[in-house]
């Protein structure tokens, strides 16, 4: 007589307890009773034969175990999600469906309107709406399965971790460079590179860094830091544009991927910087075992299509 296998569902259930902590959070996401949820993992723990969680006061813990089979068990669903893939999502015309799409700003305007523009009149019948978020939220909105693909960038320098069930693919990487109004008295020239003591001039200067996410932050202070300063920042703002308009007014500097610099200004200069400081590194992100999917993998050779066309 074969054994039964472990039920897929229960499996999922498991998976969101590992990821959320409690019944009552894996509850909510699912949408089944608390009870309904105990009741499923006790199954589990009958149909593979082991003791999956040990209770801790009030709630539950993965035992070693039940944290083995999560491993396994998110590699299974990838691999169903990724057979369900290649089953669904083409129309009679090609690609079918609706693909969420979350992009950060700096890439909307030289890649995502391109890639919808060219996708509306290749494949009418794929619908692809459009979010901006930041790197952070739009892991956790793709974790909770809000969101079906994303652009997110990092820095090599401070790079991003990607959680479990989550899989990146980079298309794109640009040099850093650093701004300076025009005529700042530390340029050091055009067709030059910024070495990192230099940047030791800087150590009075106000900078400018985003107010959202962390990540450029964290990429002024750790190249500040290796110049041998701690940084002062002065500005946060979220427009690349911005960024221009308030060095080139010499209010502050900055630190910018080659995608972000206005080069047609003359009240500022770039330069490239060390390359010690590192790249500003682009991805598209997808659940594991979705990339498969018709309407995702056509989304995505859209937007690789339009970084090639795309300047920086």
């Amino acid at each position: 007589m074969i054994d039964p296998l472990p039920d897929l569902g229960r499996l999922r259930l498991l998976v969101e307890l590992s990821r959320l902590g409690t019944m009552a959070a894996v509850a909510e996401r699912t949408g089944y009773g608390t009870s309904a949820v105990s009741k499923h993992l006790a199954v589990l723990e009958q149909e593979v034969g082991a003791r999956l969680l040990a209770p801790v006061g009030r709630r539950v813990r993965l035992t070693p175990a039940g944290e083995r089979l999560v491993e396994h068990a998110v590699g299974i669903l990838a691999r169903v999600e990724e057979a369900r893939s290649e089953l669904s999502g083409s129309g009679a015309h090609g690609p079918a469906g609706r693909v969420r799409l979350a992009s950060i700003a700096s890439t909307v305007e030289p890649l995502v309107v391109p890639a919808l523009v060219q996708l509306r009149q290749e494949h009418p019948a794929l619908e692809v709406h459009l979010y901006e978020h930041e790197p952070e939220q739009t892991l956790e909105l793709m974790l909770a399965g809000d969101i079906d693909l994303a652009l997110i960038y990092d820095y090599s320098l401070v790079p991003r971790a990607v959680p479990t069930g989550l899989s990146v693919r980079q298309f794109a990487e640009q040099r850093m460079l650093l701004t300076l109004p025009a005529g700042h008295g530390h340029d050091p020239g055009p067709g030059r590179t910024v070495a990192l003591p230099e940047l030791g001039r800087l150590a009075e200067a106000g900078w400018i860094t985003n107010s959202r996410g962390s990540d450029d932050d964290e990429l002024v202070r750790r190249v500040c830091a290796l110049a041998g300063f701690t940084p002062r920042i002065v500005h946060r703002v979220d427009s690349l544009h911005l960024v221009n308009l308030l060095a080139g007014a010499g209010l502050g500097v900055a630190l910018l991927a080659e995608s972000g610099v206005e080069r047609h200004r003359d009240d500022v200069v770039f330069r490239l910087l060390d390359p010690l400081v590192g790249t500003r590194r682009h991805f598209l992100v997808a659940r594991d075992g979705q990339w498969g999917w018709p309407p995702i993998a056509t989304v995505v050779r859209a937007v690789v299509r339009a970084g090639g066309a795309a300047p920086g």
